[in-house]
């Protein structure tokens, strides 16, 4: 079993509903092949005496379970009668609502069945962040009424370069061990900074799929690497066939193709144009929203002036997407792509738009959200993010080259922190910190 962060916040959320009653049911949301139905039945059968599962796409016909009366009581009862040898222990079973999508009266009983403390309820499905009418599955059901103030909603992701390194065997002690070089003056060692970027390398090759890098742990082979992150993005194209509406099928379709080729450009931000020569957003805009919902792309927004709420300032129609598991931008790209990264012998725009994804894809699974910062033509930060009141600004440089724009902004914002993200080992000059890209993990 991968050893997942989120696990911890399971527990976190049973005990709460233990210990303080709380009255809301957890919903997990997250791209498709992220291990969300596989880490919540691991929850369950380890921390119930009782786990009941209910995957409305495998069986639909348990949607009867939520016809007629919703009241908890009714529903208990249905489901006794409707799934042989249910055990419902008071106090020590966890239902898993799964694939819920297809069933609006079971997301409506949320209400209900959050407030009766017998039963824990956890719901999760495959593309939860489309609101109704944006996705064409027939199957969907429409939410009469959507629990608000019942539902503990937590987002799921790929695993993080620091889940990635305990699956290939790299102790927590041993990781938590670097983070004592963020903030200090002290040098990483010169052979264990070597190493770490090799493993940020092969975790840029490799990425978070959870069967991904189930494989590559145990067999360390990078053509089976290929083959399950290809078959994983044949899944979600075929969801973009199977759930977008009409001609958004194609236009979809169409903007995810656009991203790699827009992230190999020295522009990186997203024009509608390298979509199809001449668009708009009128007509990809909806499109590129549709990505954005269903967690398969990270939107990074450019902003007006650094101050916070970084939000209010961000320009809606300037922005980055980045995809959301650096391993299948690389799969994309092909083969060679991954041998050059390997092998740190890839050059171009295509190395700078590489190493921004990544970097936007540890922030995000960290729980940032994206800006960045283009207040001319000539400078731009990468990322700017929130943390503990202030704006911190991050430069990415695929190798160790000039900070200007970092220095610009030192100059004329004075943030009490400010990081540059290079290939070489750290150290402090000021506010500037300069770290390696695996430190990432700790900021």
């Amino acid at each position: 079993m991968l050893e997942r962060k989120i696990y911890s916040r399971l527990i976190d959320w049973k005990k709460k509903r233990k210990e303080d009653k709380l009255k809301k049911c957890l919903i997990v949301k997250g791209a498709r092949q992220v291990g969300k139905s596989y880490i919540i039945k691991k929850f369950g059968e380890n921390e119930y005496d009782s786990f009941i599962e209910i995957n409305f796409y495998e069986h639909p016909e348990l949607k009867s379970i939520f016809d007629g009366e919703i009241t908890s009581e009714a529903i208990y009862k249905r489901i006794s009668l409707n799934i042989p040898n249910t055990k419902l222990v008071p106090g020590n079973t966890l239902i898993f609502l799964d694939e819920i999508q297809r069933c609006g009266n079971a997301r409506t009983a949320i209400k209900f069945l959050a407030e009766d403390f017998r039963f824990d309820v956890i719901s999760s499905g495959s593309l939860l962040g489309l609101s109704y009418g944006m996705d064409a599955d027939e199957e969907v059901d429409a939410v009469e009424s959507v629990p608000v103030g019942y539902e503990e909603s937590l987002t799921m992701y790929s695993l993080d370069l620091e889940e990635f390194l305990w699956a290939n065997g790299y102790s927590k002690e041993s990781i938590q061990d670097m983070k004592k070089y963020l903030g200090s003056e002290e040098q990483i060692h010169e052979s264990v900074h070597q190493k770490y970027e090799e493993l940020f390398r092969e975790f840029m090759v490799v990425g978070g799929m959870p069967e991904v890098v189930a494989d590559f742990a145990i067999h360390k082979d990078f053509n089976r690497v290929l083959d399950i992150q290809n078959s994983i993005i044949d899944e979600y194209k075929d969801d973009i066939s199977k759930h977008a509406k009409g001609k958004e099928k194609q236009y979809v379709r169409m903007c995810y193709d656009a991203i790699p080729k827009q992230l190999a450009k020295e522009l990186k931000k997203f024009q509608y144009s390298t979509v199809e020569k001449g668009q708009t957003r009128r007509k990809f805009g909806g499109s590129v929203q549709w990505l954005i919902d269903s967690s398969m792309v990270n939107p990074c927004y450019n902003i007006s002036e650094p101050f916070i709420p970084l939000m209010a300032n961000a320009k809606d129609e300037q922005f980055k997407l980045y995809i959301n598991d650096t391993g299948l931008l690389t799969c994309l790209y092909g083969f060679e792509t991954k041998r050059a990264i390997l092998n740190n012998t890839i050059k171009g725009n295509a190395r700078g738009g590489l190493y921004e994804n990544v970097i936007a894809e540890c922030l995000v699974k960290q729980g940032y959200k994206l800006y960045y910062y283009k207040p001319d033509d000539n400078h731009e930060l990468e990322f700017l993010i929130e943390k503990e009141g202030s704006v911190i600004p991050i430069e990415v440089k695929a190798g160790n080259t000039a900070s200007v724009s970092l220095n610009n902004f030192i100059a004329d914002f004075t943030p009490n922190i400010a990081y540059k993200l290079i290939s070489n080992r750290n150290g402090i000059v000021g506010v500037k910190e300069t770290i390696p890209h695996y430190m990432v993990m700790f900021i």
